[in-house]
């Protein structure tokens, strides 16, 4: 193969990582809306919150329809939220980046990826984030379909793709997310139970420890240590900028699994980077 077909080929496969980002976007703005809601993320098919008109296929392309009806439902003219295409877009780059890191790099090299049902199993992750952020944002919860869902997939995806924790038999991919979920639920359940006691009220939600029992499932106790350390800085910065321009007050209750996911997916694309320089800025 020559190397303009190589590229030509790669395109076309980052092309698709893309654009099948944005439609797995468009199926998590579905569940955002309708999952607090209990509502069916099956059926009906997407309608317009303000009138509920069911919103033609041609009318419901990722991104593309939010900026040609200049966010206004085509029926009733009501406005449609840009979350819409943020989850579209957002969901569409992690996806890109996801395939950029694990595949493209690897392949200039003609070096195989450890196993390519990586890049897939990275997808479901961080879908899983990005759906947890906005409801959390939203209504401060964390579904459980998100929290207990991974915790049950990521042993499970864990022994039949250990080259997710590193290893090559099953047994050793499901000791390590098993060690990753137990280290994270149980870290920050002492976390939020030594805050509550110190400060006579609920210090840390539940769902945020379920949240961090399901990173470490996935990624191991490593990403449950920094994923702690980075959401508590992300966290910390964030509420205070926020204090700082009005956003909220002192006393505010502020969502944490937000920053929980930030910092996990920090750890996903760069984590192992950062701690190999932070070992080397440590030692003599």
């Amino acid at each position: 193969m020559s190397s303009s077909d190589y590229l030509f080929y790669q395109f076309l496969a980052a092309s698709f990582a893309t654009l099948f980002g944005a439609c797995v976007g468009s199926f998590l703005n579905v569940c955002i809306y309708r999952i607090p809601r209990d509502e069916s993320v099956i059926a009906p098919r997407s309608h317009c919150p303000h009138c509920n008109t069911l919103i033609p296929w041609y009318l419901n392309i990722p991104v593309l329809s939010w900026l040609c009806l200049r966010g206004r439902c085509a029926t009733c003219k009501g406005p449609i939220s840009f979350r819409y295409t943020l989850v579209e877009l957002l969901t569409s780059m992690l996806f890109l980046a996801v395939f950029m890191q694990w595949a493209v790099p690897n392949a200039l090299h003609m070096t195989p990826i450890t196993d390519p049902l990586i890049i897939p199993i990275y997808w479901l992750f961080l879908s899983g984030l990005v759906l947890g952020t906005f409801v959390d944002f939203e209504h401060f919860i964390i579904p459980d379909s998100v929290t207990i869902g991974g915790m049950v997939v990521g042993p499970l995806l864990s022994a039949l793709v250990p080259a997710l924790h590193g290893q090559t038999v099953w047994w050793q991919g499901l000791r390590c997310s098993v060690t990753g979920l137990a280290v994270g639920f149980g870290l920050l359940y002492a976390v939020g139970w030594l805050g509550t006691r110190a400060f006579k009220k609920e210090a840390m939600g539940f769902g945020d420890v379920k949240l961090l029992g399901a990173i470490g499932a996935f990624l191991g106790w490593k990403a449950v240590l920094f994923t702690i350390f980075a959401s508590s800085l992300l966290g910390s910065v964030a509420g205070l900028l926020l204090i700082a321009f009005g956003g909220v007050k002192m006393q505010s209750r502020i969502p944490f699994g937000p920053y929980i996911s930030m910092g996990a997916t920090v750890w996903l694309f760069w984590g192992e980077k950062i701690l190999a320089l932070y070992i080397g800025l440590m030692r003599p």
